[in-house]
């Protein structure tokens, strides 16, 4: 949806600045050495902000490797024509996985052993011409993905001995990047050298190292190796507050959504379900076209702001499934189809995924993967 009669014709959508994108990408490279790679994490549709956009545009500024949890995700960005090296950051369990990874050319990730016994069988009923490209996962401290790091030398040998593999990659993930106390991102760093430096010791030749997230990128250059992981920052937002004088970010992602009808209601009259607002005096609602099947947390209810020509006005009432009710009174001369910003800039007034977050008790990265594909993405 990306013509003015298309966009005007819209109860609510999302508005994507690939502007704001292409600069966050430069602001990046800025904190790295001329020689470090990047790879865009583009999982979850690009953490909603639409994956094959976004990987046209950080492709377009130079970034060289992408990343994305599944398959599936993989092959629809090959499906768009991306040809950028893709990572799949989730591990390979099925014959039928490793078929789609080998027709599609992706590059999996092996966190065991047994995933890459599976893998080899796999390739070899497809009688390939060359080996499948993998990337190897060590399990510094996350406790999630990975073969414990004390054990790398054994888990790099015997996945170096199966036929039609070739480790093109080793890697880990911080846990604790983002935290004010560095104790854990220390130890996770020590490993991952100690791990590699036996690896190397052994004789093995070491492939393309990487261990930084978008937090480990902006903490310190010792966590850079050859290459790094950007997935939040990217989208223009600050894993922690005590990073942000790190780096100059711009949001990528706005919500807007339009009036839809204008009432005056009296004081004591209830709103919504369950009345969980009871006016105390005479107010004019408005019912915006926008709800929790849209994206909005209903947890929100009663506590979120939206701004309408640069002036924030308050939600009132649950949150419904298609729509919600702001007060407002401050705006007498209001008219059906105006816009009203949920999230983003509104002249002077700025609404962010992190004030959503802070309010609820969770992270930014859930609040930009709510955004449901019912709302159209409308490039910038």
């Amino acid at each position: 949806m990306n013509s003015a009669i298309d966009w005007e014709q819209q109860r609510a959508w999302v508005e994507i600045d690939l502007s704001a994108l292409a600069h966050n990408v430069r602001q990046i490279k800025s904190l790295l050495a001329a020689d470090i790679s990047m790879m865009a994490v583009v999982k979850a549709d690009a953490y909603g902000h639409g994956s094959i956009d976004i990987a046209r545009t950080v492709i377009a500024e130079g970034v060289e490797w992408l990343a994305v949890a599944t398959v599936t995700e993989g092959i629809e960005l090959r499906t768009a024509g991306i040809v950028a090296p893709i990572l799949i950051l989730g591990g390979v369990n099925s014959e039928v996985q490793v078929q789609a990874i080998v027709k599609w050319g992706l590059t999996p990730t092996i966190c065991t052993v047994e995933q890459a016994t599976v893998v080899s069988k796999a390739i070899a009923t497809l009688q390939p011409s060359e080996p499948l490209i993998i990337h190897l996962k060590l399990d510094t401290g996350m406790s999630r993905l990975g073969t414990d790091w004390q054990q790398a030398i054994d888990f790099f040998s015997q996945v170096k001995s199966l036929p039609y593999l070739e480790i093109g990659g080793l890697y880990s993930h911080l846990a604790t990047a983002d935290e004010i106390d560095r104790t854990v991102m220390e130890m996770q760093l020590d490993r991952f050298g100690q791990a590699v430096a036996a690896i190397g010791a052994a004789g093995h030749a070491l492939p393309l190292l990487h261990l930084a997230n978008s937090a480990g990128i902006l903490v310190s250059d010792r966590l850079h190796y050859q290459l790094v992981r950007p997935g939040l920052i990217l989208y223009g937002l600050c894993p922690a507050p005590h990073l942000q004088a790190k780096i100059d970010l711009q949001p990528v992602l706005s919500v807007r959504a339009r009036v839809n009808q204008i009432k005056e209601i009296a004081a004591g009259t209830g709103v919504s379900y369950g009345y969980r607002f009871i006016a105390d005096r005479d107010i004019r609602l408005a019912v915006v076209d926008i709800g929790y099947a849209d994206g909005i947390p209903r947890r929100l209810s009663n506590q979120m702001q939206v701004s309408i020509r640069g002036q924030l006005v308050p939600q009132i009432g649950s949150i419904t499934m298609d729509r919600i009710m702001i007060d407002v009174s401050q705006i007498p001369d209001l008219q059906v189809g105006e816009i009203v910003t949920i999230l983003g800039r509104d002249g002077s007034v700025q609404i962010t995924a992190d004030d959503w977050a802070n309010q609820l008790g969770t992270i930014s990265w859930e609040i930009l993967c709510g955004f449901k594909n019912r709302l159209p993405r409308i490039r910038g």
